[in-house]
């Protein structure tokens, strides 16, 4: 009884020296530091700009202030829920309260560091074709042509048929902007890692900007459908407007596929890697070293095959998204006779 007593709380204590949730939802989830490596225990990590408002005013500091808990004019990252990795401070009432936050978090900075990166890539194609347009270019600069003109011949062409100049520059950005970041961020070191799609803020973000272009720029005939259908009366007066009602959550629930489509795909890609990577320790922490040479051959074979997987899975939401938006654009700029 002893043994089997002191084997269980030996069990509970490995169990506990390692969180496999925690591991994961700290490089899923956005932070106020990039995390570059660690060296036995401690975390070596580059420090970026906290940005934030209390009710003295502005702030901007270095997050190092706020590294292993510590508190710097009143604000610090809390530790589980409510706020669970935000920067909270207290009020004059002494209550928990998010300031307004600003920071240039990971994913922020990511955002930035891939939009440079994509325009200084993309300027050099350009001036290469500027050059000499009509010799065949090789090469990266040659997939790039090759890529973009699939996506302007193959989707936004086809989709737009009216106007498709008018809306090409904004959805070859969103192809690019997006398979960039997922790309980047299969990259285990810096710059990459940032899991910028994965973010239901930036999805989000993504999804507006199509559904303001496609509201904004539709035709009349479009507007017409929505408020006047071509449906018996009774379906579409003002005291039973079903019509009207079924069509405007047609509207929304069009960008709510965008946005949900490409983070759900994206945030399970970078998870499933994470979990496969957690089983090596999972096994260490329960059953020692052994156990865990074993398990890291297949766990690190399919982490292998997952991440190969997820370059064309990003090859294939950016294409999605882009296809989806023009689509959606090109509806609602037909016009109806």
């Amino acid at each position: 009884m002893n043994n089997s007593s002191a084997f269980a709380s030996d069990s509970v204590k490995t169990e506990k020296s390692f969180d496999i949730k925690e591991m994961i939802f700290s490089h899923v989830l956005d932070s106020y530091e990039w995390h570059l490596f660690t060296v036995g225990e401690k975390h070596i990590s580059i420090p970026l700009l906290v940005i934030v408002k209390g009710e003295d005013g502005w702030h901007a500091f270095s997050s190092n202030k706020l590294a292993h808990g510590h508190e710097f004019k009143g604000f610090y990252i809390k530790e589980g829920d409510p706020y669970n990795g935000k920067i909270v401070t207290k009020n004059k009432s002494g209550e928990l309260v998010r300031p307004t936050d600003l920071s240039l978090t990971k994913n922020a900075a990511s955002i930035i560091i891939s939009s440079i990166l994509l325009i200084l890539i993309l300027l050099k194609v350009a001036s290469h074709y500027k050059k000499d347009p009509i010799r065949p270019m090789k090469g990266f600069t040659g997939a790039i042509e090759q890529l973009t003109l699939f996506v302007y011949d193959g989707v936004i062409k086809p989709s737009i048929p009216n106007d498709y100049k008018r809306f090409a520059p904004y959805l070859l950005t969103v192809f690019y902007f997006i398979l960039f970041v997922n790309l980047l961020g299969l990259i285990p070191i810096f710059p990459g890692g940032a899991n910028v799609t994965g973010n239901i803020a930036v999805t989000l973000a993504l999804a507006l900007f199509t559904f303001l272009i496609t509201n904004i720029f539709a035709s009349r005939a479009y507007w017409k459908e929505l408020v006047w259908p071509d449906v018996p009366v009774f379906l579409k007066t003002p005291l039973f407007p079903l019509m009207q009602f079924i069509e405007f959550i047609g509207m929304l629930t069009k960008p709510f596929a965008l946005m949900i489509r490409l983070f759900a795909n994206m945030l399970a890609g970078h998870m499933i890697v994470l979990v496969l990577m957690g089983l090596i320790f999972i096994f260490y922490s329960m059953l020692g070293v052994g156990a865990a040479v074993g398990v890291s051959v297949v766990s690190i074979a399919f982490s292998i095959f997952m991440v190969l997987l997820d370059v064309l899975v990003s090859l294939i939401q950016a294409y999605v998204f882009t296809m989806l938006s023009a689509i959606f654009i090109g509806m609602a700029r037909a016009q109806h006779h």
